[in-house]
């Protein structure tokens, strides 16, 4: 088979499957956003008189036909394709003959995965905002169904305020609208169109319109200048990671409060058993897992944050095939982080507080106990808090009033 780059003698087949690596299976998720680069190009390629009306009704026909029957499952990368690029144009040539040749010009392997995996995140980056937003919206919605839910607010493990489940789910839906809008803010970097920047130095000779692609795949701005381009490999990618990672930590923070309300000691939060799973060999047991997982999910997405990071850290400039390794944790990533999510707002609407199991200790409203005597007699913070410690410690402190 013959590949964009082949010049005529067949790649070694032990290089093939080391340097095609996973790309086959990873660009998979990458032929519709391939597809909709490919047309945007075709299309130029007609405006600019560098391909007939005939030959761009073929393209367009056949490449639209290419996605169509792939989503259906009739065909999928194989290893000897290497990468979704080769896939499209190989079959798009067997189909179209002579004007699937043609797609190629004006633009490089290079800039064609960079539009197809910019578009993709853009994509990826909608989804994880809205999936954000969903657990945010779950937990407004069970703070609202226990807003009479007393809580005890826990500093150092101990509990130290009067709070409410009302009040802490809040807190958490509170953080996960701003991951919400940290996700949004990443379409910076993600939104500029590479398409004409070819292998990094344009495209020599060639009248090529970058704002009619960049306008057509909807893009904000175009990427300049084109040297530029293969110097931000990695950034817009480590970006949007970081904000998956800054969602995944308050998620496990989340599923770590949960964790603790579950056991028996304390016993203040139940889930259906269908949500639970059982042990091997004590047959009372019913486990969280789903919690531990998200909880430890944060590591395994900085991991993911830092290989992104390192790949790029001390290569010259210009494209190197190290890039290429980015693809795996980058979608790791992805698909860790919207797992996570959806999970845990399905969780959220199987989750029941158990008021009775929740017991405040008298001394936690010892704070505002202090707040008050300054108002009501007009002392000091420091000598309302001495009289309130004084008071715990010899058991003479009045009955607490509770407070929101």
């Amino acid at each position: 088979m013959r590949r964009l780059w082949d010049q005529g003698e067949p790649l070694d087949e032990k290089i093939l499957r080391y340097t095609a690596g996973e790309d086959h299976i990873l660009d998979e998720r990458l032929v519709e956003y391939d597809v909709r680069a490919s047309i945007a190009h075709a299309n130029m390629l007609h405006r600019q008189r560098l391909l007939s009306k005939v030959d761009l009704k073929a393209l367009i026909n056949g490449l639209t036909e290419l996605a169509k029957s792939h989503a259906e499952g009739q065909w999928e990368i194989e290893l000897e394709d290497e990468d979704v690029h080769t896939a499209l144009e190989k079959r798009l040539t067997h189909k179209i003959g002579e004007a699937g040749k043609r797609i190629h010009l004006g633009r490089s392997r290079n800039d064609q995965v960079l539009a197809a995996v910019r578009l993709y995140l853009l994509d990826a980056a909608d989804t994880m905002e809205e999936s954000a937003d969903a657990v945010a919206d779950a937990l407004e919605s069970i703070g609202q169904r226990e807003a009479d839910t007393p809580l005890p607010g826990y500093t150092h493990m101990q509990q130290a305020m009067p709070s409410s489940v009302h009040q802490w789910a809040n807190g958490f839906a509170a953080e996960l609208r701003d991951d919400a809008r940290g996700i949004a803010a990443s379409r910076r970097r993600l939104s500029k169109n590479p398409l004409g920047s070819a292998a990094g130095y344009g495209t020599p000779g060639l009248p090529i319109d970058r704002d009619a692609t960049r306008d057509e795949l909807g893009f904000d701005i175009v990427h300049e200048p084109v040297t530029a381009v293969q110097l931000s490999r990695g950034k817009a990618e480590a970006g949007f990671v970081f904000e998956l990672c800054m969602l995944m930590q308050d998620l496990g923070r989340l599923a770590s409060d949960l964790l603790l309300f579950y056991t028996q000691e304390y016993s203040f939060v139940k889930l259906p058993d269908s949500m639970t799973t059982g042990s091997s060999i004590m047959p009372q047991k019913r486990n969280p897992d789903v919690l531990e997982l998200v909880r430890s999910a944060t590591a395994t997405m900085l991991g993911n944050l830092t290989e992104i990071m390192s790949i790029p850290s001390k290569l010259g400039s210009g494209y190197q095939r190290d890039l290429q390794r980015i693809k795996a944790p980058l979608f790791h990533a992805i698909d860790l982080a919207s797992d996570s999510a959806d999970i845990m707002t399905h969780l959220i609407g199987g989750l029941e507080f158990v008021q009775e199991n929740i017991i405040l200790d008298s001394s936690i409203y010892a704070a505002g106990r202090a707040n008050r005597i300054v108002l009501e007699e007009g002392l000091s913070f420091r000598e309302a808090y001495q009289r309130v410690a004084d008071e715990l410690k010899t058991g003479e402190e009045d009955d607490p009033e509770i407070g929101d």
